[in-house]
């Protein structure tokens, strides 16, 4: 009798545990499968932004290139001359500094690029293009800064 009960016990613990491990594996694969999902939602996601991003890299890229006024626009310059304001606020633009629209006119925001230009080369900062000033910035008459 004993021995009946015993074998009774073993075979539900058996049935029990066989039968809530198939439940678990259920769960364990609907989980898996939700994870997945997931997953490729992400992936999705990502794909979208990658996408995004190098288009944003295209649009920034042609900004750049517009901002850089053709060397046929500036006035070719002897070393020793004077340069105009056109070419000045050129200079500045291809430079990185901004001059606001190249119109030839020296105003406020040409003044304030070139004094943003005269500090970052360590040059008296007084707004005047003077000797130093434009023989630092006449080589961003041709040439760019990436």
């Amino acid at each position: 009798m004993l021995q009946k009960m015993f074998l009774s016990v073993i075979a539900v613990v058996l049935l029990v545990s066989t039968s809530g491990c198939a439940t678990m594996g259920k769960k364990k694969d609907l989980e898996i499968q939700g994870l997945r999902g997931q997953i490729s939602a992400l992936e999705s996601r990502l794909e979208s932004k990658d996408q995004e991003i190098a288009s944003l890299r295209e649009d920034l890229e042609r900004a750049m290139q517009e901002r850089i006024v053709p060397v046929k626009q500036a006035v070719s310059i002897e070393p020793k001359s004077r340069p105009n304001i056109k070419q000045i606020q050129t200079a500045l633009t291809n430079a990185g500094y901004n001059p606001g629209k190249i119109d030839g006119r020296m105003g406020g925001q040409t003044r304030d690029a070139i004094k943003s230009f005269q500090g970052a080369n360590n040059i008296t900062v007084d707004g005047k293009v003077g000797k130093k000033t434009w023989e630092l910035l006449r080589v961003y008459l041709e040439k760019k800064v990436k």
